[in-house]
């Protein structure tokens, strides 16, 4: 498979969302930035909202959703890679945010649930009701790690719910095309899961003593980042260590992992009018790159 660098030199990229005017635009977490890549490789700043702006999404409104998580890993330099560690002790917790594109003016929808803090918001998807599922990953330090959760919001800040708790280090979300279920890797387990839906923000009870339903895992060792889901209901992981795109067709055994130059793989959507091109960040190099993707991308409720 042939890749194309779109973009180097980024601050730990990551969160892409294809636009319609074939730009892509994405996060530099330990920068506080979001970033608009144009067709020709260059770059332009959309907002600077501090922190640690991590997932993003379009909103119903044409308004960019961020997770930001609040500035939740210490970033170190390791044999020239870029490598995120700990919880600093100055992290005070996360919030999700909706940016204006044009003027990159900044508002906090959310900082807590039920009078509890957000921790490190991380990724989100929207439904095609307009509310959004996103993940927060948590915290953790050299003496204990925090648990997570899988929440669901509304777009206009009236309703925030925490549906499943105590998730090991929560991190991409998406939905199946027929919105009847959704998705969530857990970076540290290197797990899949899938959560049925009864209504918008409503999952339905599973089984055992899981939250939710088992989907796969990693043939070895290895981390999950963000995921994406194609159009034929497959769910691609950001894969890190093995270094790659980890591809799973839920309710079979099949099972497809796509090798790519760097250890730490983040992220990976689609566009272009077929949405067979895959944008994928490769963060510890500080790269967005593109490829012709085996098949085409689910589109998501919103663009703009």
């Amino acid at each position: 498979m042939q890749i194309k660098e779109l973009a180097t030199g980024l601050k730990f990229p990551e969160g892409p969302v294809a636009m319609a005017d074939g730009s892509v635009i994405i996060v530099e977490i330990p920068a506080g930035r979001i970033t608009r890549v144009k067709q020709d490789g260059s770059t332009h700043v959309v907002a600077t909202p501090g922190g640690g702006p991590n997932g993003l999404a379009i909103g119903p409104d044409g308004h960019l959703y961020c997770c930001n998580n609040g500035g939740n890993f210490e970033m170190s330099e390791v044999n020239g890679l870029q490598i995120p560690g700990h919880t600093p002790e100055s992290h005070k917790g996360g919030r999700i945010e909706r940016i204006n594109i044009s003027t990159g003016k900044m508002e906090v929808l959310y900082s807590e649930c039920d009078g509890k803090k957000l921790l490190a918001p991380n990724d989100l998807v929207f439904d095609r009701a307009g509310g959004f599922w996103f993940t927060d990953h948590a915290s953790n330090n050299s003496e204990r790690r925090l648990h997570g959760g899988l929440y669901y919001a509304k777009a206009d800040g009236s309703k925030i719910t925490k549906v499943l708790r105590e998730l090991t280090s929560p991190n991409g979300v998406g939905l199946s095309p027929d919105g009847n279920s959704v998705y969530y890797a857990e970076t540290m387990p290197g797990r899949l899961w899938e959560l049925p839906l009864s209504a918008p923000g409503v999952g339905k009870p599973v089984g055992g003593f899981t939250p939710a339903n088992f989907v796969g895992a990693y043939p070895g060792l290895a981390y999950f980042d963000s995921l994406g889901v194609q159009a034929d209901g497959a769910v691609c992981v950001a894969t890190i260590l093995s270094g790659g795109i980890s591809t799973f067709w839920p309710g079979t055994s099949n099972f497809e992992h796509t090798a790519l130059p760097d250890l730490i793989c983040t992220n990976i959507c689609w566009g272009g009018k077929d949405m067979k091109t895959a944008y994928i960040t490769m963060s510890s190099t500080g790269k967005l790159v593109s490829c012709d993707w085996r098949s085409p991308g689910l589109r998501l409720a919103y663009n703009a």
